[in-house]
């Protein structure tokens, strides 16, 4: 399964930072950052498909979505993109590391099981703190990528303890979807 087969859905990345954001009482970067990743996780394990589809990067402070990063650097205002799609209309920044949702998220946007596999995360990591959460995304995933560099989705996948079998059933159904768009 590679990185490559996997497809980001912005409006979903959008809705799911709102939704997130909206139940979470720290939203912080780093909070946000880290209960998408395991809801990405459970979603993929449950369903065999991510929420996101974004690329997870190993950075010191454990997996970020690198697309969502660029989403709230915009909204920040220290991207090399400008808001051409009203993202500050969503959320806004405070402090450069808060999250501030602006309105709710768009439940349209997101399928049941996306919202299951949020709910799920936020319900089971909401409320570590900055370094209970930071330990447990330094998941064999993430140690096992080299820092700064994407972690495959195949070590994602094997993190949510799908065995080799389930991952090339995975690839087979992307690489399927990928001819059909």
């Amino acid at each position: 399964m590679e990185n490559s087969q996997i497809i980001f859905n912005k409006e979903k990345a959008t809705q799911s930072i709102l939704y997130v954001a909206n139940k979470l009482e720290r939203r912080d970067l780093h909070k946000i950052f880290k209960v998408l990743y395991f809801a990405e996780r459970k979603h993929l394990q449950d369903w065999g498909m991510p929420i996101l589809g974004d690329t997870y990067i190993a950075m010191d402070a454990g997996p970020v979505p690198s697309r969502v990063y660029d989403i709230l650097k915009i909204v920040r205002g220290d991207s090399y993109m400008s808001d051409t799609e009203g993202l500050k209309k969503m959320f806004a920044i405070e402090d450069w590391m808060y999250v501030v949702p602006l309105q709710n998220a768009d439940l349209n946007k997101l399928s049941k099981s996306d919202i299951d596999a949020l709910d799920w995360s936020v319900n089971t990591y909401g409320a570590l703190s900055y370094d209970e959460i930071k330990e447990k995304s330094h998941d064999i995933a993430w140690r096992s990528t080299a820092k700064d560099f994407a972690i495959s989705w195949e070590s994602i996948a094997r993190e949510a303890g799908l065995d080799s079998q389930d991952i090339e059933y995975i690839t087979q159904t992307l690489e399927s979807q990928k001819n059909l768009a």
